[in-house]
């Protein structure tokens, strides 16, 4: 048995404050993880941290100044070998094909109204994670994907809470490295 982490963070940013005044919830950001160090992590965001408007498919570097006063819940899912390297498969597939793939900024909205949205080769975050779960058989639910929310895969029975917290302090006990606070921190403190 392998296990895969699911990480929600909120890092604190206009645009994710908005989100969570919509969704009357915080820890919106979904991604998944293949180590508990966190150093290999994917999701649908921003391809550059300081535009939200440019997203698609990503690998989070979550040791940047972008996260360094970010908060988390770590979940931790226990699943078979073989589906855990179908699950890598199919991401390392989706990283070579990254051009491929854009951020579904049309789906909040549909979640915001409860309506499938879906689009061919885009995903926002949380519609990602479910997608490549439900592709390999793990995660059975009949809602669509493309209506998932975070908080509805933070209730899902089969994870594990492993952390809730600070993402720096979790990172620098779990990978042994410090997060930067942003050099304008230094300056307007």
């Amino acid at each position: 048995m392998k296990k895969v982490y699911l990480l929600f963070t909120d890092t604190g940013t206009f645009l994710s404050q908005m989100i969570n005044l919509c969704t009357k919830s915080t820890l919106n950001h979904a991604s998944i993880a293949f180590d508990s160090s966190l150093t290999e992590v994917y999701s649908f965001g921003r391809k550059n941290p300081y535009n939200p408007w440019i997203g698609g498919f990503v690998r989070e570097n979550l040791r940047t100044p972008f996260f360094s006063h970010a908060k988390c819940a770590i979940y931790q899912l226990t699943i078979p070998d073989d589906t855990y390297y179908v699950l890598k498969q199919r991401i390392e597939k989706m990283e070579a094909e990254t051009d491929q793939y854009h951020y579904n900024l049309l789906g909040l909205f549909g979640v915001l109204f409860n309506l499938e949205w879906q689009r061919e080769h885009a995903y926002f975050c949380s519609e990602f994670v479910v997608t490549i779960l439900k592709e390999v058989g793990l995660y059975i639910d009949e809602k669509p994907a493309c209506l998932v929310k975070p908080q509805d895969l933070k209730e899902w029975k089969a994870l594990e809470l492993i952390y809730h917290g600070d993402l720096p302090a979790y990172l620098l006990q779990h990978g042994g490295f410090e997060v930067k606070a942003p050099i304008w921190d230094k300056i307007y403190s």
